[in-house]
């Protein structure tokens, strides 16, 4: 990957040295994040929420090659979060599950524009994106509740009567949960919030990668403002192609009898996007008649 992302530069730098028309500008916007993990979705448990995360900042630098096509390398300061209600049998709130990640993502884009000289143009773009993860945690806690688990979970019986039950998904184990005449479990109430995935933690089944690869799309406008000033806005989203989770942690769900159920997990991030650029030499519409940007 680091071969890769590095030959995508070499090819960006000569590209924008051997061009003329350069942007630089800075950004921010808005995400959510949406968690496409079967272990999840279809656990009786968990009742997915929509939430919206601030992305304080970004950075662009871009090179125009044509009227109608353009490379942009970005760096963005970004936060993921997700939030999912736990429920007991009678459906009521009785705890929170949540994943919070901090990224720095470093996406090249493609972008195919508008070819016209106008002031406000359409593009669209499409390329890599890696995420460096720059810390983030999974954690889940509840009150003493009846809750039921999804066919297949490993709950085995102690001596005193009570159960364990050896949650893979979230790789928590239960202790000293009683049964229900209706097949639930009442489970006693968590400590605390209890970390179910880190970026610090010891144990590696338990720690987060510290890279992400994903593909990354949007689509959008300029609006030329000034001379050498424009503004963009677009709506983009990105899909995380690898598993936020350690390898073996994934082997480990791979080996269990829970294959069909506990599936990879793969993130699809959405979000709204503003910038403000700085455009050398002028922007198009202002020099419409001046060769700025070549045919």
């Amino acid at each position: 990957m680091n071969k890769v992302l590095f030959l995508i530069l070499l090819v960006f730098s000569t590209v924008t040295i051997s061009r003329a028309q350069i942007r630089l500008g800075v950004t921010t916007g808005m995400n959510t994040t949406i968690v496409l993990d079967k272990g999840l979705t279809e656990d009786p448990r968990y009742n997915s929420q929509l939430d919206y995360n601030f992305v304080p900042i970004g950075f662009s630098f871009g090179a125009d090659i044509s009227k109608g096509f353009g490379i942009q390398l970005e760096g963005i300061f970004a936060t993921q979060e997700k939030i999912y209600e736990v429920l007991d049998i009678a459906e009521q709130v009785v705890g929170q599950r949540k994943l919070d990640m901090d990224y720095v993502q470093i996406p090249l884009m493609f972008k195919f524009m508008s070819s016209t000289n106008a002031r406000t143009r359409g593009n669209f773009s499409l390329g890599p994106q890696l995420s460096i993860l720059n810390g983030g945690a999974e954690t889940i806690q509840y009150i003493q509740s009846n809750q039921t688990f999804p066919e297949g979970t490993p709950i085995s019986m102690n001596a005193d009567g009570t159960y364990t039950i050896h949650d893979l998904n979230n790789n928590m184990v239960i202790n000293n949960a009683t049964q229900n005449s209706d097949g639930s479990y009442t489970v006693p109430q968590t400590n605390g919030p209890h970390t179910i995935f880190s970026s610090e933690a010891q144990n590696e089944v338990q720690k987060f990668k510290d890279k992400a690869f994903q593909i990354a799309g949007s689509f959008g406008m300029d609006i030329d403002v000034g001379k050498y000033l424009s503004l963009s806005a677009v709506i983009r989203a990105s899909y995380n192609v690898t598993d936020q989770r350690n390898d073996d942690f994934i082997k480990a769900l791979e080996s269990s009898d829970l294959d069909a159920f506990f599936s990879k997990r793969a993130d699809l991030i959405v979000g709204a996007q503003i910038g403000l650029n700085f455009v050398f030499g002028g922007n198009r519409y202002f020099n419409a008649n001046g060769g700025k940007i070549k045919e």
